[in-house]
């Protein structure tokens, strides 16, 4: 049994350091593969065993996909205001600090993990039925004031970038009703054509048009590459006081979560909201898997393929889940080093908009090949309204509307 899940969390680290690398592998991809295979596997294996492989891709994943987010679909100096700050360092040949950072908030995300646990575990079964019969108001609230912290929240801002809220509101909406669309198409996986189109193609598709050129990449020792103890302290702090939130409630992503602790803990510095990033990215994920052994509830993919698997984990299932979690984060730490330092020292030799297109392809083969042509259709009009966030300088993180939108008139009929 023990060989079997040291097995399991190699694999698994395997398993997620490829999802993380290509764009459109997800997780949900293999773990969907992996109930579909259920009857063949659980023959020769424990479900514990089955489970901890997938706890060791997904947590895996949260760190290595930083990588193809910075250093892929970046677009030029003059579209870059909407996207993540680490294509703005990219551009500046500073993307390996840019993931060093993210790593940083990921690693101090599995301390933060372990202090939640005991608290998700006993407070979050008593205080949930209540949140339940509010949902749909929290999630409204969440959303307008996401919209309205487009362009600032201060009074002078508020009335001089009005426009830009007002294109926040319009693309929050569009993704909502293209989200509603997408989840009644009778589309196999509709979150794959869906976020897909939102959040990759339309970076890349970009980045094709503008022929984007990117620079010498600097790397310097990671014993240099440091945050000072205030902003070390601050950021945490914000990851603290927004993770715990995503971990539970539907429809709220990481862009969503980060710039609540932006915001809460007034983070300015782009390595702190880097760190920050890195650390709800990870903590999400793995609250998920406490979230569900507490109050039985699915909040990603991999916590849906767990409970299908283990349809109630015991606690000493818990155990062994939040031990892949340590073990697997910070083994995925250094996988993630090495990785981006290599990709920094040859991203420059390597024909961009080439890269991008080839990428583009790739995603429209998967998309096509999962989904088929209503999935198609549904991934080209996503990535036209990510096309349209990035040219109009508004973050992409108000497409989350095609999740929020549908989760608010659920809880609301």
């Amino acid at each position: 049994m023990l060989w079997q899940l040291i097995v399991a969390i190699l694999v698994g680290l395997v398993a997620g350091t490829i999802t993380g690398l290509i764009p459109g592998i997800h997780i949900n991809l293999i773990s969907i593969f992996l109930i579909s295979l259920s009857a063949f596997f659980l023959t020769h294996f424990s479900p514990i065993v089955l489970v901890i492989f997938i706890v060791a891709m997904a947590i895996t994943h949260t760190f290595v996909d930083y990588i193809p987010s910075i250093f892929l679909g970046a677009p030029d100096q003059d579209t870059a205001l909407s996207i993540l700050p680490g294509h703005k360092l990219l551009l500046k040949g500073r993307a390996y600090f840019a993931i060093i950072f993210t790593l940083y908030g990921s690693l101090t995300a599995l301390l933060i993990i372990l202090l939640f646990t005991p608290v998700f575990i006993y407070l979050l079964p008593i205080i949930y039925p209540y949140v339940t019969k509010i949902m749909w108001i929290i999630l409204l609230l969440a959303s307008i004031y996401l919209v309205s912290s487009e362009g600032g929240l201060k009074k002078q801002d508020f009335l001089n970038n009005y426009q830009k809220k007002l294109w926040a509101l319009i693309l929050f909406l569009l993704a909502g009703f293209l989200g509603i669309a997408s989840l009644n198409l009778n589309i196999k996986e509709p979150l794959l054509p869906l976020l897909t189109g939102l959040f990759g193609a339309s970076n890349l598709i970009i980045s094709i048009k503008q022929k984007t050129k990117i620079p010498k990449q600097k790397i310097i020792p990671l014993k240099k590459i440091k945050l000072r103890k205030k902003s070390l302290t601050k950021a945490s702090f914000a990851s603290i006081i927004a993770s715990p939130f995503t971990a539970f409630l539907p429809g709220l992503g990481a862009s969503q979560a980060a710039l609540i602790g932006k915001q809460a803990s007034n983070i300015e510095d782009q390595r702190e909201f880097l760190f920050l990033l890195g650390a709800i990215n990870t903590i999400v994920m793995g609250l998920s898997f406490i979230t569900l052994y507490s109050i039985q509830k699915t909040r990603t993919g991999a916590a849906v393929a767990i409970s299908k698997l283990i349809p109630e984990l015991t606690f000493n299932n818990l155990l062994f889940v939040i031990g892949t979690i340590i073990i697997s984060g910070i083994t995925a730490f250094f996988i993630t080093i090495f990785i981006s330092k290599l990709t920094a020292k040859n991203i420059h030799k390597i024909p961009y908009s080439k890269l991008s297109l080839i990428i583009l392809v790739v995603l429209l083969f998967l998309t096509t090949y999962f989904t088929g042509l209503r999935g198609l259709l549904v991934f080209l009009i996503s990535a036209s309204l990510g096309i349209s966030t990035i040219l109009l300088g508004i973050r992409r993180m108000h497409l989350m509307g095609a999740l929020l939108v549908p989760t608010i008139l659920f809880y609301l009929f």
